[in-house]
């Protein structure tokens, strides 16, 4: 029969994958790949990445900033009109010098603190003193303070809103490590379930193999007609073909998985699981409340609150009555002779107090302020809204948990009443009180019945998941989540 050898080639060909040198995948390690080379997990790292940076750097500019800027050469020559003796007058100078800077902003005030010290030296002639070329040494202290009045603190501000944008990243990073644990596990049983198929399918094709051979002797014997053993020779074609379509079908659900946990196509995987009736009584007060305490989405809906909350400062501020004073205090010296430079400096000082006073402006703050602080009820709203889902969600999958524990119940003894009537009905067909077709019956009765039960263990497990990221509480090892890491 070349078909048949065909099959058995064709299936043995698809198998031998697994057979040879193949890497058992269970889902600890499938979620540990996914977490390091999924390319959301990859994003949400960049995003996490560039928020530590941008606050970091925040961070840095609220320290001294030093500063040297030097000249080491400069010369020019210009032809200028002097109006006070109405004539022309050519000027030449060469200047060497440098600034050294010190800046330090200061949070608790807005303000700033400023330090600059001035060095040179200037060689000047002009076309009034003939030859005379005259040097100079200059130098230069002032200290500088600056102070926003009558507004808000703009550094601080900016220092909160980098503040909340490192954590809002850090809770995105987590949410989507649990998306990834979520997706990663469905897809994981779902091929677990293919693989379960795989091996009822090659179940299904021993038993059609054995009543093949069962029917083959009746008939070579004479008790049986011929025809039964046609109906045989079909049932174990179907069944091999079934075999060979189930495989193909866990060839490519094992391809797609391997793209989502970003492994190569040639990499040889198979999949193993630890899948058995654990059912778990879980104190539905007790998820409510953790999942109320650490849901990660409540946080960012108070940080989006916060955010709005700081961008009605900022729109309130504008065309805002305020006002700045700068004090400012320094020594000059200037001499031929380097020696003598601070022998006797000048003394610098100065107060200049500036304020802004908006007149009228067509009522474009009053709207402005209207609309964020629409927007600061809409967030609002909008973080009572996720409490609400938080609370449906937990309720819901509690339910689902609570459900799916009786459907298992009824799943094993459905198996348990199909698995003994196919034994009985197998027995008559030995004694030749059943036909191929009917054995036939009993045998796709069993393995539905069988791949219900994965289903049904199948099911358990992903509701329980879904309690678990909705209450962040792993109900199994009974200790909450660690959503965040400290590291991040």
């Amino acid at each position: 029969m070349p078909s048949r050898r065909a099959y058995w080639l064709l299936s043995l060909f698809l198998l031998l994958p697994h057979l040879l040198n193949a890497d058992t995948l269970t889902l600890d390690r499938a979620l540990e790949l996914a977490f390091d080379r999924s390319p959301t997990m990859r994003s949400a790292r960049h995003s996490l990445e560039i928020s530590k940076r941008n606050l970091q750097a925040q961070k840095a500019a609220l320290r001294s900033r030093f500063a040297l800027t030097l000249t080491p050469y400069e010369t020019t020559k210009n032809r200028v009109f002097n109006p006070l003796v109405s004539a022309y007058n050519t000027q030449e100078q060469t200047h060497l010098g440098g600034t050294f800077s010190i800046y330090q902003p200061i949070v608790r005030t807005d303000g700033s603190l400023t330090v600059v010290e001035t060095f040179g030296w200037r060689e000047a002639a002009s076309s009034f003193t003939g030859s005379v070329r005259e040097q100079t040494y200059s130098n230069s202290l002032f200290l500088r303070y600056t102070q926003p009045l009558f507004t808000y603190n703009r550094t601080r501000l900016q220092l909160e809103e980098l503040e909340l944008a490192l954590e809002n990243a850090r809770l995105n990073h987590a949410i989507q490590k649990l998306q990834i644990e979520n997706q990663v596990t469905r897809l994981f049983y779902s091929l677990y379930h293919s693989r379960e198929s795989v091996r009822i399918a090659e179940e299904e094709l021993a038993n059609a193999t054995s009543s093949y051979e069962i029917i083959q002797s009746k008939v070579q014997a004479g008790i049986s007609a011929e025809e039964e053993l046609f109906q045989a020779d079909l049932n174990q074609a179907n069944r091999r073909a079934g075999l060979f379509s189930t495989r193909l079908q866990y060839e490519n659900s094992l391809d797609e998985f391997k793209l989502l946990l970003g492994q190569n196509l040639d990499v040889t995987l198979d999949v193993v699981a630890d899948l058995h009736k654990q059912l778990i009584e879980i104190d539905l007060d007790r998820a409510l409340a953790h999942g109320l305490e650490r849901r990660m989405e409540l946080r960012q809906a108070d940080i989006s609150v916060r955010s709005a909350l700081n961008n009605l400062i900022r729109t309130e501020a504008q065309n805002e009555f305020k006002g700045s004073v700068e004090l400012t205090y320094g020594l000059t010296g200037t001499d031929r002779d380097l020696a003598d430079l601070i022998d006797s400096p000048t003394r610098n000082q100065g107060v200049a107090v500036e304020f802004t006073v908006p007149l009228f402006d067509w009522g474009e703050k009053e709207h402005r302020i209207a609309a964020t602080r629409e927007q600061v009820a809409s967030r609002r709203l909008s973080a009572e809204d996720e409490r609400n889902r938080v609370l449906l969600g937990i309720r819901q999958a509690h339910r689902d948990l609570q459900n799916q524990q009786i459907q298992i119940e009824i799943a094993e003894k459905n198996v348990a009443n199909a698995r003994r009537t196919y034994e009985i009905n197998l027995e008559r067909y030995r004694n030749g009180d059943l036909s191929s077709k009917d054995i036939e019956f009993y045998q796709t009765q069993l393995s539905r019945e069988q791949l219900s039960e994965v289903n049904a263990l199948i099911s358990y497990q992903l509701y329980l998941l879904d309690l678990k990221i909705r209450a962040l509480y792993d109900f199994v090892r009974d200790e909450p989540i660690a959503t965040i890491d400290s590291n991040n």
